[in-house]
């Protein structure tokens, strides 16, 4: 199931406003790791459908919402909860971790 993509607009209402809990992964077409990260999170998206929330920014696309978090590199894997960060994910993330941390954030 593709995730959906966030523009500025969409990430400040979908992080800030409705303070939805969610993971935001940060990736490029052209990065090879992404191209396994991002369908590891594609596969986890329906089994939180209506709790967690999976958005990705392409850093191509916006640069402003990469440069915002002060990332290096690609792919990296932010978590939100009531409009805070809380924390993030670099290189090849494994579905168990991401699973572990989506918990995590869930329970505040």
């Amino acid at each position: 199931m593709p995730i959906q993509q966030l523009d500025f607009d969409s990430f400040e209402e979908i992080i800030y406003d409705e303070g939805e809990p969610c993971l935001v992964v940060y990736s490029r077409k052209s990065c090879h790791v992404c191209k396994e990260v991002v369908p590891e999170i594609e596969e986890l998206a329906p089994k939180y459908k209506g709790e967690f929330g999976f958005y990705y920014v392409d850093v191509e696309e916006d640069q402003a919402l990469f440069q915002r978090f002060s990332l290096k590199g690609v792919p990296q894997i932010l978590f939100f909860n009531d409009g805070e960060y809380k924390g993030k994910m670099a290189g090849k993330a494994e579905g168990d971790q991401i699973e572990e941390k989506i918990a995590e954030v869930m329970k505040g």
